[in-house]
């Protein structure tokens, strides 16, 4: 049987509750699965996320880390934001930039994504999805090393360095996905 028979058999019963907010709506559930089974189901709807592997002056940067109230402590990342479709990849990422390392005026930077679908990032529960992209700034940009969080080689090896140092899966990926364009 193929994946679509087996997501066709599927059935939304009722609505339990949803619950909105300006970041995300969590909906509950009662389903019954292709064997009859019913059960309830809670689910999350966000805005998709796009992160920039960003590389300066022969390095990768990162913005200053920050606290995560989902894990409850700071942690470093990748420059990224919410990415709704509204607006191109391209101009996402330069406001990403924007924000993240306080520049002002346009953002000189060669833009490349490193994937042309977005990644799931947890199906079973929630609908968001991952796009990673590379900016390569330009050289002349002057990024205050006050909003630089942290650095390295922009080579396979600082990739791997700070692949590693990531805690964020999502981050992992994208550099992971950078790394693979590095080394094919």
């Amino acid at each position: 049987m193929t994946s679509s028979s087996i997501g066709d058999q599927w059935q939304t019963l009722s609505q339990i509750v949803e619950i909105r907010s300006q970041w995300i709506i969590l909906v509950a559930e009662r389903l019954r699965d292709n064997e009859g089974r019913e059960f309830e189901y809670w689910r999350i709807e966000k805005s998709n996320s796009l992160l920039v592997v960003v590389e300066y002056r022969d390095l990768l940067i990162l913005p200053q880390p920050t606290y995560r109230p989902g894990v409850a402590r700071v942690t470093r990342d990748l420059a990224g934001g919410r990415f709704d479709g509204s607006l191109s990849k391209r101009t996402t990422a330069q406001e990403i930039l924007r924000r993240e390392f306080h520049l002002t005026g346009a953002v000189k930077a060669s833009i490349t994504g490193l994937n042309k679908t977005g990644w799931d990032i947890d199906s079973s529960t929630s609908n968001q999805q991952l796009y990673a992209v590379v900016a390569n700034v330009d050289a002349s940009t002057e990024i205050p090393s006050s909003r630089i969080g942290t650095s390295y080689p922009a080579t396979v090896v600082g990739g791997r360095s700070l692949r590693d140092d990531l805690t964020c899966l999502q981050c992992r990926a994208a550099v992971e996905a950078w790394l693979d364009r590095r080394t094919s």
